[in-house]
């Protein structure tokens, strides 16, 4: 992937990660019932992959990260 594709994926994944963090912080209503939508396993995995790009955008800098 090339810099600006990696940066735009970035930022979306960011925005999805607080997006989910913000829905899965909300207390439970007994009125509509139990949850459909698993928010905090969803933040979690938009978070890995916002790191994993963050890591990739770094290397495409230009900088070494691993070996």
């Amino acid at each position: 992937m090339d810099t600006k594709t990696t940066i735009g994926l970035l930022i979306g994944f960011a925005i999805s990660t607080g997006l989910f963090g913000w829905r899965g912080a909300r207390p439970f209503n007994i009125q509509k019932g139990p949850r459909l939508i698993p928010w905090r396993p969803m933040m979690v995995a938009s978070a890995t992959a916002a790191i994993v790009l963050l890591v990739h955008l770094v290397n495409l800098l230009g900088i070494t990260t691993g070996r």
